[in-house]
């Protein structure tokens, strides 16, 4: 599977980018929204993560989140899926994703199912669906399909900080992903952002950037603002995703409820 960075910036050359290390800046999408999310995809952002997992969008609303995300043409549709479970991995794909994050994972073990589920036979256990979306923007040839499809992993618990050189050795794993505040919590963190973990975590996000550039992994961050994001690519993470849509209407709900105020005090 190639490695090199590519000099395209497009949806479709995203596995690639990733896998070449390049910098990546992605937004994250929690809401059933596909008429915001189409608005979001058309701003530049190299990738939308849509969330399975923990948003409000779950399964029925992944491939219209796809649909609204491919409409602009500018930005890769990710999936993080519920689980590492294949059966949700390959419907995520069918929906046309070029890439998928896996959560809670926590063994080389379990990062070798996610690959298999993301790729074809016989580098995997991920059936050919045919006539679905994904052939019309992944095309229909098994070893191309994969290619362009990329195996995203977080590491988010001290099991996988206990495993972490297993796992990104793992063959076919494209990039790992930390999720910070499960990671703050499996450091003794009691909320997230709690300054007590803070220099454990600092640690070990250290050792998960050295360990994904030693194995020459990607390696990828949630953050909270566009200024973190510039933060962390500095620091050595590769790929980095913005807040998410909901987070964003309540802060621009708050801040314009407490302008108002203000001007009716005045």
């Amino acid at each position: 599977m190639s490695t090199a960075p590519s000099t395209r910036r497009d949806p479709v050359s995203f596995a690639a980018r990733l896998r070449g290390r390049d910098p990546l800046v992605g937004y994250w999408i929690a809401l059933d929204n596909p008429a915001a999310t189409e608005r979001i995809a058309g701003l530049g952002y190299d990738y939308i993560g849509v969330d399975g997992q923990h948003g409000v969008l779950h399964q029925p609303g992944w491939q219209a989140a796809m649909l609204a995300v491919d409409a602009r043409g500018r930005s890769a549709g990710v999936i993080r899926v519920p689980s590492p479970d294949p059966v949700a991995i390959g419907i995520a794909l069918d929906t046309g994703a070029r890439g998928v994050i896996v959560p809670m994972v926590e063994s080389a073990e379990q990062a070798r199912t996610a690959v298999r589920a993301c790729r074809h036979h016989p580098a995997g256990t991920r059936s050919l669906g045919g006539p679905v979306r994904a052939e019309l923007r992944l095309g229909s040839v098994p070893a191309e399909i994969d290619d362009r499809v990329a195996c995203i992993v977080m590491i988010e618990t001290a099991a996988a900080l206990d495993d972490l050189e297993a796992i990104c050795a793992t063959e076919g794993i494209d990039a790992v992903y930390v999720g910070p505040a499960d990671l703050s919590a499996a450091l003794g963190a009691r909320w997230f952002g709690d300054p007590a973990a803070a220099d454990a975590l600092a640690a070990a996000l250290e050792r998960i950037t050295e360990a994904a550039r030693r194995h020459g992994i990607a390696c990828g961050i949630h953050v909270m603002d566009g200024e973190s994001a510039a933060k962390r690519l500095a620091q050595g993470f590769t790929f980095a995703t913005v807040s998410s849509d909901i987070t964003h209407l309540q802060q621009a709900a708050a801040a314009h409820l407490a302008a108002a105020r203000c001007l009716d005090a005045a």
